[in-house]
């Protein structure tokens, strides 16, 4: 029996997008028990952390009053301490408790147009940032609120779905892999050639799906957040699916996209919000502070302007991240897609 590596596209749909691996594996590789494994792994994700599932741990913990402990999944408890923490790091910007203003503004699972009772109770009822409101009991695996506030925790949710993908993908003997879901991608290893995973960066255009530059991965995982993809459109004004909670609505500044490259999808994902909200100055400042491997594209003038910050996208960067050409864009598509690289 030939012992060469076999080549395996897996996917399936979650969360209401689609998650997919592109892995090489020995034949003896039991491949439809790694299949449900994986489509396991993410609808554990969604079934702890969904706003759309009224029976979700998160939505218990939503419904629960100011003062009550909630005992929560092992899972949900990690990725409640990840956002504290870099809700805190981030003075704010990054912020888990936004659920309010999400439903407010026609983003969330309680309608898809803003709420204009709602965007003022909101506004009213300004709250301080969710990591000094938020208490959580790691050894009880137990949290309770000190405030009325709903969690929402789309910035960091899929992030962590794709790390435990990784997870599940290496339990099962397997070190060379690129997982995805939606725009969050997660690499170990190498292709069977030895050279590195590479992964298209999306150009924020609100009509296109086109290339901005390519990155090399290996045992990294990168992350973007942008106002192109989720947005409604009020009084010919684009407002963006992501919230900034100091000034209670989506955010409004240049930026229109963040990738970030972290060790883990779920950093990534978190930090890449947190970019997005403090805005081209505040956002390059805390990138550079806390030693970040990031691109923050701004709008300007009517042209987009790239700012890298560190050893993947830097201005002293190795070559990680190469700018669009011809062939990156004809390739596009495919590299969107990691069930279809080769």
């Amino acid at each position: 029996m030939s012992t060469s590596l076999r080549r395996h596209a897996l996917n399936g749909a979650t969360m209401g997008t689609r998650w997919s691996a592109l892995l090489h594996a020995s034949p003896a590789t039991d491949i439809p028990a790694l299949d449900i494994a994986l489509a396991n792994a993410v609808d554990r994700v969604d079934r702890q952390m969904s706003t759309w599932k009224p029976d979700s741990d998160l939505m218990r913990l939503n419904a629960a009053s100011p003062g009550t402990w909630v005992s929560l999944p092992g899972e949900l408890m990690q990725v409640l301490a990840k956002g504290l923490e870099i809700g805190r790091l981030s003075g704010g910007a990054f912020d888990i408790g936004v659920g309010r203003l999400v439903n407010a503004w026609g983003f969330g699972g309680a309608g898809t147009v803003p709420d204009r009772d709602a965007i003022r109770a909101a506004l009213h009822q300004r709250l301080p940032p969710t990591h000094t409101v938020l208490e959580l009991d790691a050894p009880g695996a137990r949290v309770r609120k000190h405030a009325p506030f709903d969690l929402d925790l789309s910035g960091i949710a899929k992030g962590f779905a794709v790390d435990e993908m990784m997870r599940t993908v290496k339990a099962f003997g397997i070190s060379d892999v690129l997982v995805a879901l939606d725009g969050e991608l997660a690499a170990s290893g190498t292709k069977p050639d030895g050279t590195p995973w590479r992964i298209a960066v999306e150009k924020p255009d609100y009509e296109l799906r086109s290339p901005l530059g390519m990155i090399e991965l290996r045992d990294a995982a990168v992350a973007t957040s942008g106002d192109y993809r989720h947005w409604i459109e009020v009084g010919g004004t684009r407002l963006s699916h992501t919230m900034d909670r100091s000034r209670g609505g989506p955010v409004d500044n240049a930026v229109a996209s963040v990738s970030v490259v972290a060790s883990s999808c779920m950093d990534a994902d978190a930090w890449s919000t947190a970019l997005l909200v403090l805005g081209p100055t505040d956002g390059k400042a805390l990138a550079e502070r806390y030693g970040l491997d990031a691109l923050l594209v701004e709008r300007r003038d009517g042209k987009l302007i790239q700012s890298g910050i560190g050893h993947v996208f830097g201005a002293t960067s190795t070559g990680a991240f190469s700018p669009q050409s011809d062939s990156i864009r004809s390739s596009f598509e495919t590299l969107q897609r990691p069930s279809d690289i080769h």
